[in-house]
């Protein structure tokens, strides 16, 4: 495999002052998927929320692999910031903190994983839930057109359920989570979901060694996989059981989005996690 070359300049935003957090958001979304938190966190600490890769305001690329993700994050962090960091990452954005923690253990002071898929979304994801999801979202993405004719579209996309049958998008987030998504997915490359849906997305990232080679305290933040989390207990208790310093907790009831469904708790926990 030719290896990971980063891309052009990020994107980022840059607002408060003191210990510096750089917050990485997940597939499809952008820097400003964060601004549910950034108030509370802009108020304690120095905060770069980045747009990876291909997403919002960043230059699209040739390769979207998570280990490419990977190796814009430890440019960014070696080149472009001022001493040790934290690292906030959601989904996506979760493993590349992982994986950058393990690359540079002097420049990473402790990481929150929110929800990180892993091989839900790797080997794990043909026939599932979110892969009918992001085939829809890429078909979307590729066709575009205006703001209200895309969040259409994602309410109307079919999502096959465990039990079986299926339900629409519409049915099972609001209005305006939909447009949310429509707004990122209006500024995302189509072609960032083509390695998700073909199963490629985690080639070349090793898991195990990635996980014991995190030196630095961790908090894993577990969505509900009943509620549309995507990590499942058996990864969770693995990623505990590999990291030396890990805490998990886990958030029932709540989906994926936890620090936009659940911003205050998960305010807290920072809090909680970061205090002396």
């Amino acid at each position: 495999m030719e290896p990971a070359v980063p891309t052009p300049r990020l994107h980022r935003s840059i607002a408060g002052s003191g210990p510096i957090v750089l917050l990485l958001h997940g597939v499809t979304r952008c820097g400003a998927d964060w601004d549910p938190l950034n108030h509370a966190l802009t108020s304690h600490a120095r905060v770069i929320a980045l747009d990876q890769r291909g997403h919002g305001a960043s230059p699209r690329a040739d390769r979207y692999l998570v280990t490419d993700y990977v190796a814009d994050t430890v440019r960014f962090i070696s080149e472009e910031v001022d001493g040790p960091l934290m690292l906030f990452g959601h989904s996506l954005g979760a493993m590349v903190s992982a994986a950058v923690a393990a690359a540079r253990p002097d420049l990473v002071r402790g990481i929150v994983l929110e929800d990180p898929p892993f091989h839900t979304m790797g080997n794990r994801i043909g026939g599932s839930a979110w892969e009918a999801q992001f085939i829809g979202m890429r078909g979307i993405a590729r066709q575009g057109g205006s703001h209200e004719a895309m969040t259409d579209a994602l309410s109307a996309l079919r999502i096959p359920m465990a039990g079986g049958g299926f339900r629409t998008l519409g049915e099972l987030r609001d209005r305006a989570s939909l447009g949310w998504s429509a707004r990122c997915l209006g500024r995302m490359d189509p072609e960032v979901l083509t390695p998700v849906i073909e199963g490629r997305w985690l080639d070349g990232y090793d898991l195990a060694g990635t996980l014991s080679g995190i030196r630095c305290p961790v908090l894993l933040l577990q969505g509900d996989p009943s509620a549309g989390g995507a990590l499942t207990d058996e990864d969770a208790a693995a990623i505990e059981s590999a990291v030396a310093r890990c805490s998990r907790l886990p958030f029932p009831g709540c989906g994926h989005q936890i620090h936009r469904d659940r911003p205050e708790e998960v305010w807290q926990a920072w809090q909680n996690f970061t205090r002396p």
